[in-house]
């Protein structure tokens, strides 16, 4: 028969183990906090990594922009930065040329994403190859792929490979960068052929998770592709299409860098003079830091404008 004892007594021969003491109840603030530590790690890193990198210097080119800086020394001036920037020369016709630049891209640099996805969604077979394919110009560097189009793309010549396909074609050859009425659509194409690839991978997982019945059942009404294209596959990827519309209106308003590369900065006549390289001109080669930070300070309301009216619009559908 077993020896049975109760808490509190010992076994003949054996010392007595005391049992711990119960865990004291922590509060519910302090076992949240235990529980959510990871978490909280990571936002307030986030939360540093934004204040100190995006908007820190935001706060500081607005205070910058009503100040001028002379021999080390800082002085209020008020909107005399504003007023000069708006009499510079420079000014409209960079705007003029920002506004040309998006308006192309979103004909040609927002159109043709949508269109090669849904092609590429149609193939059954190769389609992994066929994405890398597509992915590939957003690896290369920028300048890279921008120097690229600069001596072999767009060579003047008849060595160039646009004019020796435009010859081949027995169509008329053309001096590209070098003409002011084919910078800004040269420089779009560059750019379309660089930044399309992230587009058009997320038109395609969007593309993805339209119901199949939908199709079928147009295609049973005797739509044909377009229709198709029309009633079902806009209508259903109505919000990616108005998000990455927004993006590309910021993203293209921002541009630099294809002027910088392509056409040395102003291009032929002014033609590819943009917000963004008039920035650069008033900040390093001018030494005009106030006046720069009063330009990128209109360019962000400009583009905060734009972000408001896509925030309402975005509303007012759902």
């Amino acid at each position: 028969m077993a020896i049975t004892t109760a808490p509190g007594t010992t076994r003949p021969g054996r010392p007595a183990r005391p049992y711990p003491a119960p865990p004291r109840p922590s509060s519910g603030f302090g076992r949240k906090v235990r529980d959510n530590l990871t978490g909280h790690a990571f936002l307030i890193g986030a939360v540093v990594c934004f204040a100190v990198f995006s908007w820190y210097p935001m706060v500081r080119g607005v205070v910058m922009s009503f100040q001028r800086t002379r021999r080390g020394e800082t002085t209020w001036v008020g909107w005399d930065n504003y007023l000069r920037i708006l009499d510079d020369p420079s000014f409209w016709p960079a705007w003029k040329n920002t506004i040309y630049f998006t308006v192309l891209a979103l004909v040609l640099g927002y159109a043709v994403p949508f269109f090669v996805a849904i092609l590429l969604n149609e193939f059954r077979h190769a389609k992994g190859y066929l994405r890398i394919l597509v992915y590939l110009p957003v690896m290369l560097p920028p300048a890279s792929a921008l120097f690229l189009f600069k001596y072999y793309a767009y060579d003047p010549s008849e060595a160039g490979l646009f004019n020796a396909v435009l010859k081949a074609l027995h169509l008329p050859t053309s001096e590209w960068m070098q003409s002011p009425e084919m910078t800004m659509p040269a420089m779009v194409i560059a750019s379309t052929w660089m930044n399309m690839g992230s587009a058009v991978l997320i038109y395609l997982a969007a593309l993805q998770n339209i119901p199949g019945e939908l199709y079928e059942a147009a295609e049973l009404d005797g739509a044909g592709i377009w229709r198709r294209i029309v009633n079902v596959t806009v209508p259903q990827t109505r919000l990616i299409l108005l998000l990455l519309a927004m993006l590309q209106i910021v993203a293209t308003m921002q541009l630099f860098i294809e002027p910088l590369i392509l056409a040395n900065g102003a291009g032929a006549e002014d033609s590819a003079t943009s917000v963004a390289y008039l920035i650069y001109q008033h900040g390093f080669f001018q030494n005009d830091l106030n006046g720069a930070a009063a330009l990128g300070v209109i360019m962000l309301v400009v583009l905060a404008g734009f972000s408001a009216v896509y925030a309402r619009l975005t509303a007012k559908q759902d």
